[in-house]
C-alpha cells in the first residue's frame, strides 16, 4: 500500500523554526519529485517547495525563498522541509506529495495536479 505520512507540524511564534517530515511506506520515494503544498484556512491549496529525484535540484515559492529548504534521503525514504524564520501567514495544514513529473517544466513543479499521492497532511500554526 502506497502511503506518506507527515509529521512535525506543531504551534509555534513567529520568527520560530520547524522541520516537517514526509515518510514513504510502500514505494520508492526516491524514484519521485516531491513537493510540499499547504492550505491555510479559508484558502486554496498552494504549491511550497519541490525537490527533483536526486535531490540537487529545488523550487520554492516567492513566500518562502530563503526560509524554507527541503531535503532528501533516499536512505530513510523521506523527505523534510525546513522552516525558519516563520511568519503568522505560515499556518496552515501543510502536505507532502510525490508525483512522476518532468522536471524541466518549470512552471508546473508546483502545480499540485501534477502529483498522484499525497499525505493526510500536518498542522502548523504559527501564532503568538
Amino acid at each position: 500500500q502506497l502511503q506518506l505520512v507527515e509529521s512535525g507540524g506543531r504551534l509555534v511564534q513567529p520568527g520560530g523554526s520547524l522541520r516537517l517530515s514526509c515518510a514513504a511506506s510502500g514505494f520508492n520515494l526516491g524514484s519521485y519529485v516531491v513537493g510540499w503544498f499547504r492550505q491555510a484556512p479559508g484558502k486554496e491549496r498552494e504549491g511550497v517547495s519541490a525537490i527533483n529525484r536526486r535531490g540537487y535540484d529545488t523550487d520554492h515559492a516567492d513566500s518562502v525563498k530563503g526560509r524554507f529548504t527541503i531535503t532528501r534521503d533516499d536512505a530513510k525514504n523521506a523527505v523534510y522541509l525546513q522552516m525558519n524564520s516563520l511568519k503568522t501567514e505560515d499556518t496552515g495544514v501543510y502536505y507532502c506529495a510525490a508525483g512522476n513529473l518532468d522536471w524541466t517544466i518549470t512552471y508546473k513543479l508546483l502545480s499540485e495536479n501534477k502529483y498522484n499521492s499525497w499525505g493526510q497532511g500536518t498542522q502548523v500554526t504559527v501564532s503568538s
